[in-house]
């Protein structure tokens, strides 16, 4: 680093130059700004059980109502069980979310009391995708990133589409961030 008065050439990181004892100029680092990269949900496949338990409820419904006037009680109950179980299937999903920025992987779970997890992404040990074959037939998968901090903390992104995109998504992140 040149000294701005006499131009002497100082040590690298020099606070005053050691000829003419000027302030030398450091410039400060810039300021890094997060973004976010990624946001993944659980994918709307895990849902299907219960959405096809509510299309057999509602049928059922449906033929009590058109058989006989007299069982629109239970007809009615059912409908409301299969809009409960709908319901239940979409908070189900709401409940649980990934999100990747530049600087960590953020889970959160949890629908009335919620749990966060936080991975710094500099602290990522591993980045590992599980696919069974009933997973593989409709493109779902588990994404699981472990961190270096801890042996047995790690997050585990469960049912989500097309996880070898996401876990190369993660892998870029970490390599831009170590750079």
């Amino acid at each position: 680093m040149r000294c701005t008065q006499c131009g002497f050439e100082a040590a690298a990181g020099a606070t005053f130059c050691s000829r003419c004892g000027q302030r030398m100029i450091t410039l400060r680092p810039e300021a890094k700004h997060e973004f976010a990269l990624a946001n993944i949900m659980p994918s709307w496949w895990l849902a299907t059980g219960s959405f096809f338990s509510a299309l057999v409820l509602a049928g059922l419904a449906a033929l009590i109502f058109v058989h006989g006037r007299r069982g629109w009680p239970l007809a009615a109950a059912l409908l409301v069980l299969a809009w409960i179980i709908v319901a239940l299937a979409v908070l189900g999903r709401r409940s649980t979310s990934w999100s990747l920025t530049s600087e960590r992987l953020i889970e959160r779970r949890g629908f009335l009391s919620r749990t966060r997890r936080e991975i710094e992404l500099a602290d990522i040990r591993s980045v590992e995708i599980d696919r069974r074959l009933i997973q593989r037939l409709f493109g779902l998968g588990s994404v699981v990133i472990s961190s270096a901090a801890s042996a047995d903390f790690s997050i585990r992104m469960e049912g989500v589409a097309d996880p070898e995109t996401i876990a190369e998504t993660v892998r870029r992140a970490r390599l831009r961030r170590l750079a």
